[in-house]
């Protein structure tokens, strides 16, 4: 049996030395491979286009175009490839503004090696990924309850995923498709800043304002 392909990452960042030190840790991981590095977001457009990684980590403060700018003009280029934030930076602001581009991911600099390679690899497996510091101020929101986070069809879907419901029973008990299901949960965790389903569970169990007033199920 083989082993599975490593995972194909490029990074972008305008500190030669981050990108180097990066590039030589990372280098150590048998499962991942980096298969390019650019110092400002126009140099990095046609590795992604050529290269196709399935993830792309991205610091935010770049000459020209900034990373939050770069989300939607690195998945145009290749749309299969998954944007990691990689940032000093622990505003709010720039978190959120990251997630509502697109980003699957925002990770702190300041975080071991190791934890970069866990958000490298559940980013790549259709994940999501946000460092703790991260999803402490998700999760405060700037007094936001979670209700007013979340539309009324997330919220129908947040507590369905709760109870145990697969993509499945919930697109036929919503009458929706599959996909627009998987979609409404990658938003939903995007959103809270949660990276498992089993986070999703604990977080709806620990917020009961989401049941209320909620339709239930036949």
């Amino acid at each position: 049996m083989t082993s599975a392909s490593p995972i194909k990452v490029i990074l972008i960042d305008n500190h030669p030395v981050v990108v180097v030190g990066l590039k030589g840790v990372l280098d150590t991981y048998q499962n991942i491979e980096v298969v390019g590095f650019a110092h400002d977001v126009t140099t990095a457009l046609p590795l992604v286009r050529e290269r196709r990684p399935q993830v792309a980590l991205v610091d935010i403060n770049m000459p020209k175009i900034n990373g939050i700018d770069a989300i939607a003009l690195i998945r145009n280029e290749s749309p299969e490839t998954k944007v990691i934030m990689l940032s000093m930076h622990d505003s709010r602001e720039y978190i959120s503004s990251s997630i509502m581009r697109g980003a699957a991911g925002y990770i702190l600099k300041e975080v071991a090696t190791d934890e970069i390679v866990t958000a490298i690899t559940k980013v790549a497996g259709g994940d999501t990924y946000f460092s703790s510091g991260v999803r402490d101020l998700l999760l405060d929101a700037g007094g936001q309850s979670v209700r007013e986070r979340l539309t009324g069809r997330e919220q129908e879907i947040v507590v369905l995923i709760a109870a145990g419901k697969s993509n499945r029973e919930i697109a036929t008990e919503l009458a929706i498709s599959e996909n627009t299901v998987e979609t409404h949960r990658k938003h939903i965790k995007r959103k809270l800043g949660l990276s498992s389903t089993a986070e999703l569970v604990r977080f709806v169990l620990e917020h009961p304002d989401l049941l209320v007033d909620l339709p239930t199920g036949g």
